[in-house]
């Protein structure tokens, strides 16, 4: 190595690809410690009414919980793009997991709300750094011909983590208080992070890469004003909040600052010094992957949003019968991930990503003819067929849009795709919720009963997510195998 200033901790003695040990270590790392930072999004997901209840606050304030984290997400993924360039592997992993159990003891200790919603952000800036940081280190030590594999089992985090989240959550509030489901996760990060800090190295040579500060300004407006944005078209109480004003406000304060932001980026990355590097959009697999993981991702956290309402509100089920019918297609879409990743690395892209599609879009549609007298079995059986649809997209397009662009800018690419993956989430709990609400009030207001305008109402919302799937069926035929990675055997 030079003199050059790279910021490489002194225990990491090569940056080289030539130690396969090494790098499957630190990948296995990342992959479990990223299983347990996803999980945290979920597994309190169950506890925010008897959080609400302990502190006295209403549901509005109770939202905050997942609006702050994703929030946190949105303004701190973009930025993980240039931090990767800067600091090492190990760095970035000790970071991370040090933000992440900080954050998990001051929520298990908070005696005020605002303490915990604190603790919140803090959890959600771990967690931000962890899947960029997955991403990047895979498009770096994995060879084309090996990447399906490996993406498989990170779509194992992806689905099984959240699945299996409100199902822990659950057990745990059956015998203890909420606090304890922090408590349950301090000792497993505290783990990683001691583990990660001695067996993590370097996998990718770093650089005095310049951050511009004003950059990282606007991306926190932009993102950030569009995410909150979109989180008020859900509320439930606009009326309490000023009406639709912080809306309207947040959403022009983020498009301004949005545009700002990619004018500001394509002027700096003539010099190689952008924030978020715009120039991974000049591959069309990787612009047409991001669309097509953007209705992915909103069509699964719409559906994870409405589908618990539905069965609650409508069919009147408990919450643990939710929780467990909910289960099967986590766990199914988790399984299959391997498998698919397998069929990658031999067949390409088009050959999973059409049936997938083709089967998230079936799902939706099966969903948009729900009713009030609509079987429980039935919605097992929609949302098994839109598990095992999503576990035929996602390790194609991460694995075929990261891929595509060139291995300068991995961590750009994989900052965009997570910045995506939580705006995308948000645009879809904020479509489907609003789209339930307005047809919701509507019938009631002509006189319906609750029921009856509930089930309405999200018949309507997946109605409308069933229209926007047929545009992901249209994309999957576009996106292509890149280069990189093996064509279709012949014969």
């Amino acid at each position: 190595m030079t003199g050059q200033p790279a910021a490489i901790d002194s225990h990491d003695d090569t940056t080289s690809r030539d130690d396969p040990e090494r790098d499957s270590r630190v990948l296995w790392l990342l992959l479990v410690a990223t299983f347990v930072v996803i999980l945290n999004e979920t597994i309190m997901s169950v506890a925010i009414t008897d959080i609400m209840r302990d502190f006295h606050v209403d549901a509005r304030a109770g939202q905050w919980l997942t609006t702050a984290f994703m929030l946190t997400l949105a303004v701190v993924i973009p930025i993980t793009g240039i931090l990767l360039q800067r600091f090492s592997t190990r760095a970035m992993f000790v970071a991370a997991m040090t933000l992440f159990p900080a954050g998990t003891l001051i929520a298990a200790t908070a005696s005020v709300f605002g303490v915990l919603l604190v603790a919140r952000v803090v959890q959600a800036s771990g967690t931000a750094i962890m899947m960029p940081l997955l991403m990047t280190t895979i498009m770096t030590v994995v060879a084309p011909a090996k990447r399906g594999r490996t993406m498989g089992n990170v779509s194992i985090v992806i689905s099984v983590a959240p699945a299996i989240g409100p199902t822990i959550a659950g057990v745990i509030l059956s015998a203890l208080a909420w606090r304890w489901i922090f408590w349950f996760v301090l000792p497993i990060a505290v783990g990683m992070l001691l583990v990660g800090a001695w067996r993590v190295r370097n996998v990718s040579a770093t650089g005095q890469v310049p951050i511009d500060v004003l950059s990282v300004v606007l991306s926190v407006f932009g993102f950030g004003g569009v995410v909150y944005g979109l989180s008020r078209i859900g509320a439930t109480d606009q009326s309490a909040s000023g009406g639709t004003m912080p809306m309207v406000a947040a959403f022009v304060v983020g498009g301004v600052a949005l545009i700002a932001f990619v004018l500001r980026q394509l002027f700096l990355q003539r010099r190689d010094r952008a924030l978020l590097d715009l120039r991974t959009f000049g591959s069309s697999i990787f612009s047409v992957a991001i669309v097509l993981m953007a209705v992915s991702m909103a069509a699964l956290l719409g559906t994870v949003i409405l589908l618990p309402i539905f069965m609650q509100q409508v069919l009147g089920l408990d919450p643990l019968y939710i929780g467990l019918l909910l289960l099967p297609g986590g766990l199914i879409m988790g399984l299959l991930a391997p498998l698919v990743g397998r069929l990658y690395d031999r067949y390409g892209a088009r050959s999973l990503l059409v049936p997938g599609a083709v089967l998230m879009s079936a799902a939706l549609w099966m969903l948009a003819f729900v009713g009030a007298h609509t079987s429980p079995w039935y919605l097992l059986a929609a949302h098994i067929v839109l598990s095992v649809g999503l576990a035929f997209l996602f390790t194609p397009l991460f694995t075929a849009g990261l891929g595509a662009v060139p291995e300068r800018f991995y961590s750009h690419g994989s900052a965009i795709i997570g910045t995506i993956q939580q705006v995308a989430g948000a645009a879809g709990t904020a479509l489907f919720v609003a789209v339930m609400s307005v047809r919701g009030a509507a019938l009631v207001g002509a006189g319906a009963s609750t029921t009856d305008a509930t089930a309405s109402g999200i018949a309507l919302a997946f109605m409308v997510g069933a229209v926007i799937s047929l545009g992901a069926v249209v994309a999957a035929f576009f996106v292509r195998t890149p280069a990189t990675a093996p064509a279709s055997p012949a014969g």
